[in-house]
């Protein structure tokens, strides 16, 4: 595994991260909330965003308006069940949600999931460190480079995958600020 396939590995990570960040609420209406959701459309559980335009009124609503109006009740059912805490409203064509400000209590659930998501990042990143480092040691030890070379590689693996660990505490940092903030 060269240096290149590393960072192109962990910035994938990273990305991911940072999806499963926009997925939590602010206090915003923003239509990333729903990226998650998964609606059953002829026995097949679809994303949200696969039958519907998603889009944001205002600061306080998201309107959803589905592309075949059969699966309306869907749609609404997938949200209501959903771990967001939003209710949607349904007026025979189009989906609003409202939604409403965060509770202090609900914002520092919305922390903590923020920090499970980093970790996960974190973890994942960790796993393509160990990889690299594996394939090092396999290289050393089959002979195709010396011991110092080794571990000059396992040096640099680890360098690239603290970066990329403290961009993702960088970004829990700025995702908490936001979800705080009243």
């Amino acid at each position: 595994m060269n240096e290149q396939d590393i960072k192109t590995n962990m910035n994938k990570s990273i990305e991911a991260t940072q999806r499963n960040f926009n997925t939590i609420r602010t206090g915003r209406a923003n239509a990333s909330l729903l990226d998650r959701i998964s609606v059953e459309y002829y026995g097949t559980d679809t994303p949200l965003k696969s039958l519907a335009t998603i889009s944001t009124q205002d600061s306080q609503t998201i309107s959803i308006q589905p592309f075949d109006l059969s699966c309306l009740q869907a749609i609404e059912k997938a949200i209501s069940i959903s771990d967001l805490g939003i209710t949607p409203n349904n007026d025979g064509k189009t989906i609003r949600i409202n939604v409403p400000p965060l509770t202090e209590e609900r914002r520092k659930e919305f922390c903590k999931l923020a920090s499970k998501y980093a970790e996960e990042g974190k973890v994942a990143l960790r796993n393509i460190r160990r990889d690299a480092i594996d394939k090092e040691k396999k290289d050393e030890k089959d002979g195709s480079i010396s011991l110092d070379e080794s571990r000059d590689n396992q040096q640099k693996i680890q360098k690239i995958t603290d970066q990329f660990i403290s961009s993702i505490e960088s970004k829990l940092e700025e995702k908490e600020k936001e979800i705080l903030k009243v």
